[in-house]
Order: structure tokens, then C-alpha cells, then sequence
């Protein structure tokens, strides 16, 4: 199995796993043109993409799915319905989607795929856990909360990403409107450098060998500073490979 960050961010998410020459796409929140780029220079095929995975009906995760629908009308997206509603009225241009249950297993190709509850200010939000080769690839991005639930599932990963968005210093000392300091602060906002470092040290097994920290606020963190905290957080486990995600490029493509 392999897996690469396409986008990572506040302007635009996707990411892409493969195995068995069969892709998923995670989250679709950046232009068709950035998004064929970005696979193409990952060493990925986007022919090869037999669906999208959505985690949420934010527009940065979400606002490519037209484009993206116009290019491959036959590739099925999934999301639970309450997300798929939210979705819909937002971007009338992503048509239908494959409904699934939140912790109802599904299979797609090679993939053996659970979405996951998190915590996040939108309808209905989740993380994925993806199975296939043998290996398990962790997901979860805009996450609130560092919830026990979560972990546990985290503790499954061969590779991981996850978020670690801010600062906390950072952002109060930001020019941001106060309600949006508490938004993000607070238990359906963003995961700051230290919860996402807690959820590490409390969680990762020794099967974890990779893990890409994402969504990073391009205002209110600095990759140093998240690196540096995950770092401490992973002292048990030094095997593992590190990678801050961008904004502005792909990820390294990690051979799960």
C-alpha cells in the first residue's frame, strides 16, 4: 500500500492511498488542475482512482467534487448522509454519493474501510482507517478533540496522518476575531501541537513506521514547533518516520 498528502491545509485537503494498482481519493478541496499536478508528481495514476472518500463538507476539503465529477462521472463518491446533505447544498455540482454508516465496515477493491466519529464543527464528521495488503493507514484531519475513540484506532496504524494544526499561544496572539479563536480552540475546532502529540505518545504501537502531521494553520503554528512536540511524543518509538505536510506541494509518497 502506498500513501502521499496532495494538499494539506486550510486552502485545500487531498490525499491518496493505493494498492493493488486501485487508488482512493481523501477529500477533493482543491482545483482539478493542482489536483492532477500533485498526483502525477506523487507517482500516482489518476486513472487509476476508483473513489473519494469525504470526510466533511467543508470547502476546503470538498469544493473540487464538481470538477472532479465533470473528469470521471463514473467514480463513486462516499460519505454518511449527513455529510452527502450538507455536500449537496453546498456544491449541487458533486451529484450523488455512495452512503455509508459511521463504524459499518465497507469494502472497495482492494480496501477494507471504517469511518470513524470525530469531533468537528460540521454535520457529521469522520476519520477513516483503511485496510488492505495486510497493512492499516490511519486518516484524521479536523479533529476538535483528542478522543480515546480515536486513539484506539490510531494504535492500529501501520502509517498514520493526522492533524496538528496550531499553536495555542499563536493563535491568541493572532489578529483573528475572538469567536474564531474559540472555534478553533475549542472541543470542535483543530487539534493544537500538543493534543496531537498526547494522542501520539498515549497511543502509537510499535507498528506505527510512518506518520504525517497535516492541516498545519499557515498563521497560527510553525512546522518546527509540530514537529518538535511530536518528536518528544514518539521518543518510544525513534523508528518512526516523520513528515510536516504542505500546503503548496505533495507529501513524500510512503510505501506502507
Amino acid at each position: 500500500m502506498k500513501t502521499a498528502g496532495l494538499a494539506s491545509g486550510s486552502k485545500g485537503n487531498a490525499y491518496i492511498v493505493e494498492a493493488q494498482g486501485t487508488a482512493l481519493l481523501i477529500d477533493c478541496g482543491i482545483s482539478h488542475r493542482r489536483l492532477a499536478s500533485r498526483i502525477k508528481a506523487a507517482g500516482f495514476d489518476e486513472g487509476a482512482i476508483a473513489g473519494v472518500l469525504l470526510t466533511h463538507e467543508h470547502t476546503d476539503h470538498a469544493s473540487g467534487l464538481g470538477d472532479f465529477r465533470k473528469r470521471h462521472p463514473d467514480t463513486p463518491f462516499f460519505a454518511n448522509a449527513l455529510t452527502a446533505d450538507a455536500i449537496g447544498a453546498l456544491c449541487p455540482d458533486a451529484g450523488g454519493f455512495c452512503i455509508f454508516e459511521n463504524a459499518q465496515e465497507f469494502e472497495l477493491g482492494p480496501f477494507s474501510i471504517l469511518p470513524f466519529a470525530i469531533s468537528h464543527d460540521v454535520a457529521d464528521p469522520v476519520g477513516y482507517l483503511v485496510r488492505a495488503e495486510g497493512k492499516t493507514y490511519f486518516h484524521a484531519t479536523d479533529l476538535g478533540a483528542p478522543l480515546e475513540s480515536v486513539g484506539r484506532l490510531l494504535a492500529q496504524a501501520d502509517a498514520a496522518t493526522l492533524e496538528s494544526n496550531h499553536e495555542p499561544t499563536l493563535v491568541m496572539a493572532s489578529s483573528r476575531p475572538e469567536s474564531l479563536k474559540r472555534r478553533i480552540l475549542g472541543p470542535l475546532g483543530h487539534l493544537s501541537n500538543d493534543q496531537c502529540a498526547a494522542l501520539v505518545a498515549k497511543y502509537a504501537s510499535p507498528k506505527l513506521k510512518r506518520l504525517s502531521l497535516a492541516h498545519l494553520s499557515e498563521q497560527c503554528n510553525e512546522p518546527h514547533l509540530a514537529e518538535r512536540a511530536v518528536r518528544a511524543a514518539l521518543a518510544k518509538h525513534p523508528g518512526v518516520q516523520l513528515e510536516i505536510l504542505s500546503q503548496s506541494m505533495p507529501g513524500k509518497t510512503w510505501e506502507v
